[in-house]
């Protein structure tokens, strides 16, 4: 057979193969009825690691001699064997996952199903071909196949596990805004002359500097009402913080309930204490962005009202999940406690406000 033909009946046998792949993914869009057997993730891993070892057979294809049509059929006819193989088992993984739990699996499940197609569909595309150089993407595309293979044995295999990183990613971004909020700076001056004459040499200087330079002087000029605000806002960011990595300590302790089976109101909650997560962390940013001038007072103080509500709906459920420490307790008393503080402070920095702008109308009309 004329090696064209070989290649079309090799390419004709290698979309079959991807047809049926495709046909198992979809059963991986579906919940598992939670009377199924668990596939424990163990067993998971060590399917991945016979794709890692087919795609190292692959490579080896194309170290000597250039491998005949036949050779090639059969080796994918074992590739895609294995890889089905290794989604059913997948699929099984997820009885009684979340929806945290399973986005995790099937994303690493995508990992090593993309980077497989893309070596087959490489190997088949090679066939015939006379060009040396090709052959080199070979071992680049089977290191590709390894690196998600190995990329499993990183990946959750508890809902606990998935839902603490959840909650891990959303501290991590309350972090970052607390940094943020931390180089916030006061105005040069609180004196009325030497602020005008301050604004005047800022002006000038302006004129000779580049567009985007202004940038980095962003929140510098904060007053010192604003800077209140800002300080009693720092600590609510980072009380927080305290009461998020509180949480995520006490999720992490209810490991041993979890059972692999349980896909009802314990997982129900844990993914509502994630879900409460990042709202909490969405308000956060809310304050944190209204805090450079002109500050958004009713903004923040929405944001405020939200949080408290969210801190109370999390200590609901934490503690019907009977994981409620009296550390995070205590932690979550503090918050609210600063909460209130920075409320206050937004109160008193509103009417301090209005009396400026009473007293700055009164000078006008004089």
């Amino acid at each position: 057979m004329p090696v064209r033909d070989e290649k079309e009946h090799l390419n004709l046998i290698l979309g079959s193969h991807l047809t049926t792949i495709h046909d198992t993914l979809q059963i991986l869009d579906q919940t598992p009825s939670s009377s199924l057997d668990k596939v424990t993730w163990d067993d998971v891993i060590k399917m991945g690691d016979q794709v890692s070892k087919q795609a190292t057979t692959v490579g080896m294809l194309w170290t000597g001699d250039k491998p005949e049509s036949k050779v090639i059929e059969e080796n994918m006819s074992s590739y895609f064997n294995t890889l089905q193989g290794f989604l059913l088992l997948s699929h099984g993984s997820t009885v009684g996952a979340g929806p945290t739990l399973s986005s995790c699996i099937h994303a690493s499940v995508k990992l090593i199903v993309d980077s497989s197609f893309r070596l087959m569909k490489e190997t088949v595309s090679l066939y015939g071909s006379n060009h040396e150089s090709q052959k080199l993407s070979i071992p680049q595309l089977v290191g590709t196949v390894w690196e998600a293979c190995s990329a499993l044995k990183k990946s959750p295999a508890t809902n606990i596990t998935a839902i603490g990183r959840g909650m891990t990613k959303v501290a991590v971004s309350v972090k970052d805004v607390l940094r943020e909020m931390k180089e916030l700076k006061p105005g040069s001056s609180d004196d009325p002359v030497d602020k005008a004459v301050g604004e005047s040499c800022a002006e000038t200087e302006s004129e000779s500097r580049d567009d985007n330079s202004s940038e980095g002087d962003l929140g510098n000029d904060l007053s010192p009402e604003e800077m209140k605000v800002a300080e009693r806002a720092i600590v609510v960011v980072s009380d927080t913080l305290s009461v998020l990595k509180e949480l995520i300590r006490s999720i992490t302790g209810l490991i041993k309930l979890e059972k692999p089976n349980d896909n009802s109101s314990f997982v129900n909650s844990l993914e509502k204490l994630l879900q409460l997560c990042q709202e909490l962390s969405q308000q956060i940013d809310e304050i944190g962005a209204c805090l450079y001038p002109p500050q958004e007072i009713p903004a923040i103080e929405a944001a405020l009202e939200k949080i408290h509500s969210i801190i109370d709906a999390v200590q609901v459920e934490i503690e019907g999940l009977q994981g409620a420490s009296d550390v995070f307790l205590e932690a979550c008393n503090v918050l609210k406690s600063s909460l209130g503080q920075l409320a206050s402070e937004l109160s008193s920095s509103s009417t301090a406000d209005i009396e400026a702008k009473v007293e700055n109308i009164t000078l006008t009309n004089k």
